[in-house]
């Protein structure tokens, strides 16, 4: 029982699946964090049927692309974007810590928000239309969403954090980080293998592009805001998936190119 109110507990906060919550409390929540990248395994499950139904139809390019680029969205509900365009905003300003830690709780939408936001979409657009939804990719990008969520809950249990407010820190005091932290890493470990054995030499190449992404996000978190927040944490998911899709059609092409 515990073990179903914990998953319920993970995809009621990071996902927008019409799924019951239940109430939190210490059993539920010592390791929610271990059950966020089930939800990843939701969006590449989706991924996988989208690119075998557009295969089955012959959908044109661009609208599977579209469908690519709007699954995670449509499945987390945008908490992970929020988080990124806040972070955006803190980091355009080139102030202090502390005062990008007070762009971060500012609930308004500045405009270097709605700049990256946009490209953001048109990059990510761009290369949804552009890959080959070939198998070995459609799995390894599938896995990929499992291990971004793995490093993102990881970070909440090792990063320190900016402030003694907000959902990162109450995951990250309500978790038992020493077991959460082992499991997450377990699972870093299981998706990136996974994403080897399934998609070879561009599995790993994206597998290696995830972890850039992450020590880039522990250097930001230190260096710029003092610590670790949940919009740093959406920040990280979503510069993890695109550097990761890119990855995957920068392989593709190669490939096409020489071999």
């Amino acid at each position: 029982m515990i073990f179903v109110e914990t998953v319920l507990v993970a995809f009621a906060m990071f996902s927008a699946l019409p799924l019951p919550c239940p109430e939190w409390n210490d059993k539920n929540m010592r390791c929610a964090l271990c059950a966020f990248p089930l939800v990843g395994l939701v969006c590449g499950g989706l991924w996988l049927g989208w690119g075998a139904l557009c295969a089955y139809l012959s959908v044109p390019h661009l609208l599977r692309g579209a469908g690519f680029c709007l699954i995670p969205v449509l499945v987390t509900g945008g908490i992970h974007l929020d988080g990124y365009a806040d972070t955006c905003d803190a980091l355009a300003s080139h102030a202090p810590p502390e005062k990008k830690q007070e762009i971060l709780k500012d609930p308004r939408c500045g405009a270097f928000a709605v700049i990256r936001l946009c490209s953001y979409f048109a990059a990510h657009l761009a290369l949804c239309t552009a890959l080959i939804p070939t198998q070995k990719a459609l799995w390894a990008m599938g896995l990929a969403f499992v291990l971004e969520r793995a490093l993102s809950g990881l970070a909440v249990t090792r990063f320190p954090l900016a402030r003694n407010t907000g959902l990162a820190h109450t995951f990250a005091t309500s978790a038992d980080r020493r077991t959460a932290s082992r499991v997450l890493m377990l699972e870093c470990a299981l998706a990136a293998s996974g994403m080897i054995a399934l998609g070879g030499i561009t599995g790993g190449v994206m597998a290696v592009t995830a972890l850039a992404v992450f020590w880039r996000y522990r250097v930001t978190a230190d260096r710029q805001f003092g610590g670790l927040s949940g919009d740093l944490a959406g920040w990280f998911l979503q510069r993890s998936e695109l550097w990761m899709l890119g990855a995957l059609v920068f392989c593709q092409l190669l490939e096409e190119k020489f071999l």
